[in-house]
This record gives structure tokens, C-alpha cells and sequence, in this order.
């Protein structure tokens, strides 16, 4: 991938770096030339981002000419707004403490040249920030509070070329040559391709919605369509401009880095699956079961519980009955209450957390249907059977063990029609990303159960029945999402 320095004045940079073409503003933003170049990186060091500076267009006609941008325009208003700063400071609590423990200040100045820091014990905070926030240079200030008795991020920005310290002149040219010699190895090394893949994986996510054999054969698949593909992780987000899609295979959560993922992604340009607002949509189980009643989808008797209507519930649905916490998923945060006791005991702790809990009629089959859709089109239909001497099909031991129930995969044309028209219906309601539609079957009634985003795919269950050509079938929607956003003009 070439890389291209942009500054206001090329005299500005003095340093040489193999590979490395340093432009002006002007130049950049007015020779018709770099239009027509695909696949650039741009270190954008104007003097200033302020809304449509030089540099502010810089950044901004980047993205326009299909290029990747540093920092790019979502990075540029993040610096803008107190609320995301504040979020990401409440994110790096710990290492901000950790970090900053040592001083005896009452303030403190961390200058960030290329995701590095001067000094040594700042490097893991310096290496997070840049991947929250990536702009070449940047600076955040820290002020510590006695009343809360620690650290606090004040701010942080992008700080202009001129503005360097003299005395940091060779630190920073240093980290820069370090980091485009980094950028230079990958570029060499990468497959060639048309477009670039990330896919978001978790380090130790037990509950994955996909294994590593998946995981292996997700990549083959984007391969055959004309991906490079690369797994990435969640040190990585200053990372997301480099690709024109995004696809994850992480459990995901409003409350977490999947989801700033999707959305700066998404900010980004990129082909997002799944997008932030399915993900939004199907981790909230109030949304769901409001959404779901009101199409007239049927569903399990449902009660969205407060603490003004709790006991309201034997009444309505009886016992034994299931609960579940808003943001519940992989059978997490889903509980059965078998008498009254278990109810307050379980209602208590529910409630402690969140405002308003779900409420179910208890529904015991022998298995649940999932019907795999994406792009409106069902992939795989699965009957995942209960655990033994369990009424979900995960059980989780104490010990941390997981113990599942068998399973057998489908043809879609052998799903029961019923079975595959209420599943297409829910997930149309949610968008055209990527889901999973839980459904149970009581005698000839369906009910849907839940609508997931993130859907499980592993190697010998979902692909059961398709094998290589399911994830053939979802990488090709990619390329093709991806060929229609760049309309084609690389």
C-alpha cells in the first residue's frame, strides 16, 4: 500500500523515509493525479482539522478518492466530543491508574508520536490510545483529582507538525520510521487483491460464534472471492481504515468494543457485518419483544417486567417461567424460575442491573430451531437439541464446563414451512445483515424465540449440510457489498 505523507509545507518534514512521498495540502487536495491512485495511506499532519481547514479536506477528499486516511474524519469529531473521550477514559480506568501511579504531579502531558510515547512505562497506554484515537501525532493531558482520589484523561487531540517540541524531533522520526517500516513488511507480504477483509476475532471469547477451523475456512472462502484477509483483534481499531470491510466473529454488545467496531467502521466507510444498528437491535431483548408483537410475529407470552408490575407475573404466565436480562446471549443472563422463591430470588438480581427484564411463558421442547439468514436469504436451518437433564441446549456447569445438547443441520428446503416463513419474516424486520432466528415448535404453532446477530457458525454443525459453499455464499454478499459501495472505480 503506498504511503503518502501530506503536510501543509513539505519543508516541514525533514526527515527521509524509504518508500515515503511527502506532498503539500495544496497539492494533494488540487492534482487530479492522486484521484486516480487506489489504495493510498494518508498521514495527514496538517496544522489544523478544525472543520473544513485544509486539512479537515484533506482527511475528508481521502476517504472520497477511496484512500485511507490518518487519521480519517470519524477520528477528527471524536477529538470533539467530550462524551467519547469520557468513555474511553471510563474504558482505560485501569491502565490510566497504573500507568500514571508512579508521578508525583498533579498534571501530566503524554505526548504520542505513531502509537509510540517517549518513555518506556507509557508504552501499552500510548499503543491503546493511538488505536482509540489514531492520528499520527497526538497529545493527551491527565489531571489527577483528589476528590476522586485517581487519574483523569482532561483531554485529547491531535497535535500540529510545528507544535513538536524540538527536543522530541528525533523521538518522533523515529517512531515514524518504525511504524511505516512496519506498514511496508505488511504491504509486501499481503496478498494482492482487489479489496481488504478484516475479520474481528476475540482473544478469549469462550462463547465465539465461530471456531478456529471456521475461522480458517471464513478466510479461504473471502480468499477465493478476491479478499486479502486478515484477523484482527480489539487493540486494532486505529487499524479499521486500512480495510473496506469488516466482518465479525465476536461476541457482540452495545456495552463493548464489538460494537465501537461497527460503528467507527461503518463511520469509515467500510462494509459492516453486522452493522451497529443490527447489533443494537438484537442484543436488547425489550426491543425484540416489542418489535416482534407488534408485526404480529408470534412469540412466547411475554411480560416486559419493572418493579411496579413484578408480581403481576405468576398471574399472567404462570410457573415455572423464564427470565432474561435485556442484553442476554449464548444462553447467558437467562434464567428459569421453578417456584416463587426462585422468582424473587432471581428477579432481585436481574432488576439490580437493569431498569426493565423479560418475561416468558415457559415453552419445553425437545429442541429449538435456528434458521441461519443473510442478505434476506436463509443459509442453514439446525435443530440444537437440550442438554441432557437441562431445559436450554447449554448447559453451564459450575466448574465452568460447558455441556451441550446434540444437533443435526438441514437443508433449508427441508425446513418446515412454517419454520422458515416466520424466521424470514422476524429477521427482515431487522435488516439485512447476518442473523440467527431462534424459533420453538409446539405442535403446529411456531414462536420465535429470539432473533440473534452474530449467529454461531462452526466447522461440522452449521456447515453440515453446504460445507465450503456456506461460506462462499456469505463472503461472495461481502465482495459484492463491498464492489457496490467503491461503485466499481478501483
Amino acid at each position: 500500500m503506498p504511503i503518502l505523507i501530506v503536510v501543509d509545507d513539505p519543508a516541514d518534514w525533514i526527515h527521509a523515509l524509504p518508500a515515503i512521498e511527502v506532498v503539500s495540502a495544496r497539492q494533494y487536495l488540487t492534482d487530479a493525479g492522486f484521484t486516480h491512485q487506489p489504495g493510498l495511506k494518508i498521514f495527514n499532519l496538517c496544522r489544523s482539522y478544525r472543520y473544513q481547514s485544509t486539512g479537515y479536506y484533506v482527511s475528508l477528499l481521502a476517504a472520497a478518492r477511496g484512500h485511507r486516511p490518518l487519521p480519517g474524519v470519524q477520528t477528527i469529531q471524536d477529538f470533539k466530543s467530550p462524551g467519547i473521550v469520557r468513555s474511553i477514559s471510563d474504558d482505560l480506568e485501569a491502565l490510566v491508574q497504573k500507568s500514571l501511579s508512579p508521578l508525583q504531579s498533579t498534571d501530566f502531558t503524554l505526548s504520542i508520536y505513531f502509537g509510540r510515547s517517549l518513555a518506556k512505562r507509557y508504552a501499552r497506554l500510548s499503543q491503546k490510545l493511538f488505536s482509540l484515537f489514531p492520528a499520527p501525532l497526538l497529545r493527551a493531558q491527565f489531571v489527577w483529582s483528589p476528590r476522586l482520589n485517581k487519574w483523569l484523561m482532561q483531554s485529547i487531540g491531535p497535535v500540529a507538525l510545528n507544535d513538536v517540541p524540538a527536543d522530541h524531533h528525533s523521538s518522533m522520526l523515529d517512531a515514524a520510521a518504525l511504524y511505516f517500516a512496519g506498514k511496508q513488511r505488511f504491504t509486501r507480504t499481503r496478498r494482492a487483491s482487489s479489496f481488504d477483509l478484516a475479520i474481528l476475532v476475540g482473544d478469549k471469547d469462550t462463547d465465539a460464534p465461530s471456531d478456529a477451523k471456521a475461522l480458517q475456512r471464513f478466510e479461504k472462502a473471502a480468499q477465493r472471492q478476491g479478499f486479502s484477509v486478515e484477523q484482527i483483534g480489539r487493540d486494532d481499531f486505529g487499524r479499521l481504515a486500512e480495510f473496506d470491510a469488516l466482518f465479525i466473529r465476536e461476541t457482540t454488545s452495545v456495552n463493548h468494543h464489538t460494537y465501537r467496531f461497527a460503528r467507527r467502521a461503518e463511520a469509515e466507510g467500510l462494509v459492516v457485518v453486522d452493522d451497529p444498528e443490527s447489533i443494537l437491535k438484537c442484543t436488547n431483548k425489550v426491543f425484540l419483544a416489542e418489535l416482534l408483537e407488534r408485526h404480529k410475529v408470534p412469540i412466547p407470552r411475554t411480560m416486559v417486567i419493572h418493579r411496579g408490575n413484578r408480581d403481576q407475573i405468576i398471574d399472567e404466565l404462570g410457573l415455572p417461567v423464564v427470565l432474561k436480562q435485556p442484553d442476554s446471549a449464548f444462553s447467558q443472563g437467562v434464567v428459569k424460575a421453578k417456584d416463587q422463591s426462585e422468582l424473587k430470588e432471581h428477579l432481585d438480581r436481574l432488576l439490580a442491573k437493569s431498569d426493565l427484564v423479560i418475561a416468558q411463558e415457559y415453552l419445553p421442547t425437545p429442541f429449538d430451531w435456528r434458521v441461519g439468514i443473510f442478505d434476506r436469504q436463509p443459509l442453514y436451518g439446525c435443530r440444537y437439541y437440550m442438554a441432557k437433564q437441562h431445559w436450554q441446549i447449554l448447559k453451564r456447569e459450575a466448574s465452568g464446563a460447558q455441556l451441550a445438547g446434540r444437533y443435526d443441520t438441514l437443508p433449508v428446503e427441508h425446513l418446515p414451512t412454517p419454520v422458515l416463513r416466520t424466521a424470514l419474516k422476524a429477521a427482515n424486520l431487522i435488516g439485512d445483515g447476518f442473523y440467527g432466528v431462534d424459533l420453538k415448535q409446539v405442535g403446529s404453532k411456531i414462536y420465535v424465540i429470539e432473533v440473534n446477530d452474530n449467529p454461531s457458525i462452526d466447522a461440522g454443525v452449521e456447515d453440515q449440510v453446504l460445507k465450503n459453499e456456506l461460506y462462499d455464499r456469505i463472503m461472495r454478499v461481502l465482495y459484492r457489498r463491498v464492489e457496490q459501495r467503491k461503485g466499481r472505480s478501483w
